[in-house]
């Protein structure tokens, strides 16, 4: 009974004292610089192809360091390799296609210059055979007003040259209207090439496009990283069938990290975008890395339901987040830190 005295006090006293020391904490911890737990996460990227195909070759083990444009995942090729080398060919054929049609429009575009010179040489040719035909007219009328005093040979001669002229003038006027037809014939036959190679000049752009997209799918065969970074997950084996848009390798870039953590809403006006952190982490605990503050998050999160005292207000929390240079790469994803952000 009296040992039970005698330890009341002490177990009452060292209470206080923790009590004690604990409200100091709160209250150097409310008066110091905002401040907060996180853990360091590197940017994630997936590589995936757009094709359906089968892994041929892995390239890179787990936790290897990679560089952008270094080759990951080989997949086989054999059928875009095919339908690009089938596009490749139809294009020549269509190009054949379309010189073809072009030297048609050469071709008719002579023809019809050859066809309108003759047109026109057969315009002036009935022009002086029909001048011709009218003096003889006029020497016919000339000659049957002499009457008697005219010799019958002369009015026989006067009567064949106009009768001659009148046949030169019908066959004339045939040769020009052929000319004009063959003229006529020749456009048609140019609108029809014309027609034929924009034809075949439509069917290479169409064509081409389907070359693009059997170079994309070409293209797709071989996954390379898109950035620096350490290989984190394989997912896929040589040999194993992968469907399109599945991820086949993760790289995490941890040349610059971030850590996310959480500020009460008494604290979070005592921080801004831009301001500067430090940040300790558990495995190193005696290096300091610098970081920036990126974000700070809109909402609130862990928000109750109704906020009406003031210690529901006190239980808001928003995510803050601070980038962090990682040039040496010591800082790896999961790290738990320390951020402490400066005041300003």
């Amino acid at each position: 009974m009296r040992r039970a005295l005698l330890l009341g006090p002490i177990v009452i006293a060292i209470l206080g004292v923790l009590l004690f020391l604990r409200i100091r904490e709160q209250q150097a911890r409310a008066e110091g610089p905002p401040a907060g737990s996180g853990t360091i996460e590197g940017t994630t990227v997936d590589h995936a192809a757009r094709i359906a195909q089968r892994v041929t070759r892995v390239a890179v083990s787990e936790g290897a360091e990679v560089h952008a444009g270094d080759l990951l995942v080989e997949l086989d090729c054999t059928e875009p390799q095919a339908r690009l080398a089938e596009a490749d060919a139809r294009i020549a054929a269509a190009e054949a296609q379309a010189l073809a049609a072009r030297a048609q429009v050469d071709a008719a575009g002579r023809q019809q210059r050859a066809a309108s010179a003759a047109a026109r040489a057969t315009t002036a040719q009935l022009a002086v055979v029909e001048a011709n035909q009218e003096a003889a007219s006029r020497e016919q009328q000339r000659v049957a007003s002499l009457g008697e005093f005219a010799t019958p040979m002369v009015r026989d001669q006067a009567g064949d040259a106009v009768r001659t002229l009148g046949s030169q003038r019908s066959a004339v006027q045939a040769q020009a209207g052929a000319a004009r037809a063959q003229a006529g014939v020749v456009g048609a036959q140019i609108e029809a090439a014309e027609a034929t190679s924009q034809a075949a000049a439509q069917q290479i752009e169409a064509l081409r496009a389907l070359r693009t997209l059997a170079q994309l799918a070409v293209d797709e065969c071989t996954v390379r990283a898109r950035r620096d970074g350490i290989v984190e997950t394989i997912y896929f084996d040589e040999g194993e069938l992968v469907s399109p848009g599945a991820p086949l390798v993760r790289v995490v870039d941890v040349h610059e990290v971030t850590a996310t953590f959480y500020l009460p809403n008494a604290e979070i006006g005592a921080v801004h975008t831009g301001a500067r952190a430090d940040v300790v982490a558990d495995a190193y605990p005696d290096a300091h890395f610098e970081g920036v503050v990126s974000t700070i998050s809109m909402e609130a999160s862990f928000t109750p339901r109704t906020v009406q005292t003031r210690t529901d207000r006190d239980r808001l929390v928003y995510p803050v987040e601070v980038r962090i240079q990682n040039a040496d790469g010591r800082l790896r994803p999961g790290m738990p830190v320390q951020v402490t952000v400066s005041s300003p």
